[in-house]
């Protein structure tokens, strides 16, 4: 029979191991280049306003837990300005619910411009998603665009990013 001790350690050493995985998997990979320089683009960023868990229940339907996103678009570029022209949020139908500019935006260099979700607001879905588009007055350092997703129950939370990219809508 194990000990309180033996309990910790073994616990210890899986968590010390799942941390060391956790960071082998988010490390840049080595060769990895910067993007080229753009005067603009379309990018897609998946949203979750839930997500679905656990088993079904007797209704044959699995649990739903609502969650927060917070979309950040990150200048990159340390020398000139960006600006986000459009922020355009989708249902899982591709239904457009809302445009989250009304004018366009302009980010400073290495400035950030924030967009956020709450909670309550599950119209999206688990298949939701932001069409974001960008320019610039000359070619500039893409930007970063994520959202961090987020619940916190009690002494328990959940968080995950997910990572924007850019597509061809011509």
């Amino acid at each position: 029979m194990w000990g309180r001790s033996d309990r910790t350690l073994k616990g210890a050493t899986w968590g010390r191991l799942a941390l060391l995985l956790l960071l082998a998997a988010s490390a840049p990979s080595f060769g990895q280049s910067a993007p080229p320089l753009s005067t603009g683009q379309t990018l897609y960023l998946p949203i979750y306003s839930h997500i679905w868990y656990g088993d079904p229940g007797r209704d044959d339907a699995p649990r739903m837990l609502l969650l927060s996103a917070l979309v950040s678009i990150r200048n990159t570029d340390p020398h000139q300005g960006i600006r986000v022209t459009s922020a355009q949020y989708y249902d899982t139908d591709g239904r457009k619910l809302r445009q989250f500019l009304p004018a366009p935006v302009t980010i400073r260099p290495l400035g950030t411009h924030e967009v956020f979700i709450p909670k309550s607001d599950s119209a999206g879905g688990s298949g939701a998603n932001f069409l974001i588009s960008w320019d610039a007055g000359s070619p500039a350092n893409p930007p970063i665009v994520e959202a961090v997703h987020a619940e916190v129950l009690g002494t328990r939370s959940l968080a995950f990013t997910t990572s924007a990219r850019p597509i061809v809508t011509k």
